[in-house]
């Protein structure tokens, strides 16, 4: 059985950061109905329940149904007279790719919204889809989907891997959000066929929750985020947005730029979880970056943006707010001895041959005390002292990873052994314990066993790329969740 950390003190901590959500008003998405008073109040405090523990015995989810995505209103959405963002800044964001930042340059998505016409069964072919077997499946499918259309424009995400092959489609019944809206995905089938999901916002928004922040608050005052986020999801959304964000212009933070998100609160059963991070500009209501949460069962979930494009690979390598890195993969001295003099006093004319041995983690040059954070979600496989390691922190995650956290000081005083965790937890302190010769963290992430260098650029790991499988979860949740799209 698994074990459940203590956490009076936790939760008490969190109460007092939730106090600010009741003085959140809920209104609704365009249209949709205003909430009443005593709906916005009751849902203000089953958001204050449904806030779970970071450290906790996590068991299977089963989603309900219910109508409707809650929207959190501040001032932040009241027109502003302020300078608007520049698009420019955020063509590369869209259109780029990095191999450092973990894309996977066979995939890429196209987004947008394609005028209505009287072959609208012909879409797939419209967006430039040569498949004829995929066209004719499409064609005998989608004959009722096409009756309840609304608005002049049909949205879409579609998602190609190499030499332009489909990997999938999604499509919404109109640029609306609301009871009536409808999703349907296609996907390629292993028999050579394909496959259709079919959702619909009503059943599928019980759990979600858009909140609108301003994006100065989000990059520079986590104290505001605080009062409308779980505490555990403030150091995701941090660096969520810093990704997203073209940083080469700071003259953008004195904007009233907001970052519009859709927030799972959780509750006992699963995790609180950002689904969606947007950069809006107010006056224009235009979207300039994004990034969308893909939840995987195999291994861990991850963020990509509307393009495809990863940007896991920094969560795993940030374990801490560190001040340089002291020492990377490589080969260090086994010992510092020098050679002992002979009886004669003298120095022997040949020193003993220095031994080397292999450095195989990342090393974090921090002040002692500095905190931790688990850089995914997982279970506790080792906690306490191992000999070079010094105090050793061992978190297991789906798909057969493991991180370490060597060195440290001391434990999260709530964290046993058998925990399950959430990433963003902080869970251990800098410390230079073990065989160390000073403060800082030394990290590792390992793989079947075997060390993986997170900094390496010839390292591709499953967790950084998106797989044809997770292909539809994308396409399918920027239609569902992303603000949509007019012609």
């Amino acid at each position: 059985m698994k074990k459940k950390a203590s956490h009076l003190p936790y939760l008490l901590k969190k109460a007092i950061q939730t106090l600010g959500l009741s003085l959140i008003t809920l209104i609704s998405l365009p249209a949709l109905n205003i909430i009443s008073e005593a709906q916005a109040q009751q849902a203000s405090q089953t958001s204050k329940t449904n806030k779970t523990s970071q450290i906790k015995q996590k068991t299977a989810t089963q989603g309900g149904k219910q109508p409707g995505i809650q929207f959190k209103d501040s001032s932040i959405n009241k027109p502003s007279k302020s300078m608007s963002l520049n698009p420019e800044l955020f063509k590369r964001l869209e259109g780029e790719y990095s191999k450092e930042g973990g894309a996977n340059l066979d995939y890429r998505v196209q987004r947008g919204c394609i005028r209505r016409s009287y072959n609208e069964e012909n879409l797939p072919a419209n967006l430039g889809l040569e498949d004829r077997n995929f066209s004719d499946f499409f064609k005998s499918q989608t004959k009722g989907f096409f009756d309840r259309m609304r608005g002049n424009c049909i949205p879409y995400a579609l998602a190609l891997g190499s030499r332009n092959r489909f990997l999938s489609l999604s499509i919404m019944n109109g640029p609306f959000q609301d009871a009536k809206t409808e999703i349907w995905t296609f996907t390629p089938s292993a028999a050579g066929s394909f496959l259709i999901q079919q959702d619909y916002l009503k059943d599928e928004s019980k759990r979600f929750t858009e909140v609108q922040l301003k994006l100065s608050d989000v990059l520079y005052d986590p104290k505001k985020v605080g009062d409308k986020l779980p505490v555990e999801l403030i150091w995701e959304l941090n660096s969520v947005i810093k990704q997203i964000y073209p940083e080469e212009n700071t003259a953008l933070e004195n904007t009233n730029s907001i970052v519009r998100l859709i927030v799972d609160f959780g509750d006992k059963e699963h995790w609180a979880q950002i689904w969606a991070a947007e950069i809006i500009d107010p006056v224009s209501n235009e979207v300039f970056s994004s990034a969308f949460w893909v939840e995987r069962d195999d291994i861990p979930g991850g963020f990509y943006t509307t393009s495809g494009e990863s940007i896991e690979r920094t969560f795993w390598t940030n374990p801490l707010s560190y001040r340089r890195i002291s020492r990377g993969v490589g080969s260090v001295r086994a010992s510092s001895r020098k050679a002992a003099p002979t009886k004669n006093g003298t120095t022997p004319a040949t020193a003993p041959k220095q031994r080397y041995r292999a450095h195989m983690g990342i090393d974090y040059a921090a002040p002692i005390g500095t905190p931790i954070f688990s850089v995914a979600t997982g279970k506790v496989v080792h906690l306490g002292y191992s000999g070079a390691f010094g105090n050793l922190i061992i978190l297991e995650h789906p798909g057969n990873y493991r991180t370490y956290y060597a060195h440290l000081s001391n434990y999260n005083v709530e964290l046993e052994l058998g925990n399950e965790v959430r990433r963003g937890l902080e869970i251990g302190y800098v410390g230079s314990t073990g065989r160390s010769t000073g403060p800082h963290l030394h990290f590792e992430l390992r793989k079947d066993g075997i060390y993986v260098d997170p900094y390496s650029s010839k390292t591709e790991l499953d967790l950084w790329n998106m797989r044809d499988s997770d292909s539809g979860l994308l396409t399918r949740e920027i239609l569902l969740l992303g603000t949509p799209l007019k012609n």
